[in-house]
């Protein structure tokens, strides 16, 4: 039976947006990857490692994989905490 990973996307290092933070996500857990005798590239039989549905909510990716009779584990997202500052506590003296 083929197994999916369900999970929020994390916001990307490089960039400040957060825009592809919004979708959860359904991917499937890759399947077992060979050499090819002749050209020794890697590769597998299963199309599906190339799969990455986009759902707008955890229910819809969850009702997706229950409807297609997919193993699901979910990953849930960790939340950064923010703690905005002024540019003038750059320079207080800490007690």
């Amino acid at each position: 039976m083929v197994k999916a990973i369900i999970y929020k996307p994390s916001k990307t290092s490089t960039q400040s947006g957060r825009q592809n933070t919004k979708n959860w996500v359904l991917t499937y857990t890759p399947s077992p990857q060979k050499a090819d005798s002749l050209m020794g590239w890697i590769g597998s039989g299963s199309t599906m490692n190339q799969l990455k549905l986009k759902f707008s909510s955890k229910e819809n990716a969850i009702n997706y994989a229950i409807q297609n009779g997919l193993l699901f584990e979910i990953r849930e997202p960790h939340l950064s905490s923010f703690k905005e500052k002024s540019y003038a506590e750059n320079f207080t003296i800490p007690k």
